[in-house]
């Protein structure tokens, strides 16, 4: 597992100053086939609703304005002009969108490995002030839109969903696209259905530590197929991994050897139930990263057009 990060390197593949990393695999002509895989029109949303309060702080402003109340004098009215037809509502938001629950996108500055992140940069260019100066979400500020591929596993299993802890592995991968009748291509993303998004669904977020995901020995062949980002309906990586040296293995070799992108804790049952309606496992898939200055990654809401 350790040798993966010399033999799946792509530091230098793109030039020294490269921070897209395997979103380079997004041609124009990958996004134009993207384009082309929309045959019937239909969009659905593979993100999670951001709960208040659970995953966000919130709090209200109001519109420091006035109106007349009978009896009262001149009172404040939050919200509304003195002429009580306009008014409107005004948030102000906290959230840490790394972790189990809301979907998110990684980018390369979000993992290091002995000092390193992806293309060699040392982990001193994120500070805990002015945040990354490389490898940020806003390299893929032009949004991330290419051909999707959900893979189902657990339909592939013959299961409603996977047991939490196990791991997805190359043959699961082949089998899908066998049974699917798709083929997972350069410049693709790659969504894994673990059927763990339907015991969210029913029973809430597990809030455990053990998860279904993609085990580590699928990164050799999302290299030699060029994939150009991954998901899941989980925080991605199977947990435990299986490696005493690399509890995330998928996340640390992914982003900082690969420079692969991340999709977590997407909600994918709906994107299955109309890839199975329409018997079309193929989608154009459009992400569009918050273009905040020097994170890690954004919260996202992916679709999945078909």
């Amino acid at each position: 597992m350790l040798g993966y990060f010399e033999t799946l390197s792509n530091w230098g593949r793109w030039g020294e100053d490269d921070e897209l990393g395997t979103l380079n695999h997004i041609t124009d002509d990958v996004r134009l086939a993207a384009a082309r895989a929309v045959r019937h029109g239909r969009s659905v949303s593979c993100a999670w609703e951001v709960a208040v309060p659970e995953e966000m702080e919130r709090s209200t402003t109001a519109c420091p304005c006035f109106a007349d109340t009978p009896g009262a004098g001149a009172m404040p009215i939050p919200g509304f002009r003195n002429d009580r037809h306009w008014g409107y509502s005004n948030e102000r938001l906290g959230i840490l969108f790394h972790g189990n629950t809301v979907t998110h996108v990684d980018s390369p500055c979000h993992i290091f490995w002995d000092g390193r992140m992806y293309n060699g940069r040392p982990h001193s260019l994120v500070d805990a002030e002015t945040g990354a100066a490389w490898g940020a979400v806003t390299a893929a500020a032009n949004g991330i839109v290419t051909r999707g591929v959900l893979l189902d596993i657990a339909e592939v299993r013959g299961v409603p969903s996977l047991e939490p802890g196990d791991g997805v592995f190359p043959a699961d991968l082949e089998e899908a696209e066998r049974r699917q009748g798709v083929r997972v291509r350069s410049g693709d993303a790659v969504l894994l259905r673990t059927g763990y998004g339907r015991v969210r669904h029913e029973a809430g977020p597990s809030g455990g530590v053990t998860q279904a995901g993609w085990h580590a020995s699928c990164l050799p062949w999302l290299h030699e197929r060029g994939v150009a980002l991954i998901g899941a309906d989980t925080p991605t990586d199977v947990q435990p991994s299986g490696y005493d040296d690399l509890a995330m293995p998928v996340h640390t070799v992914g982003l900082v050897a690969m420079g692969l992108w991340l999709l977590d804790n997407c909600d994918l049952e709906a994107c299955a139930v109309t890839a199975a309606e329409l018997g079309q496992w193929d989608f154009q898939l459009a992400i569009a990263p918050v273009r905040f200055a020097g994170t890690s990654g954004s919260p996202v809401n992916p679709i999945a057009t078909f």
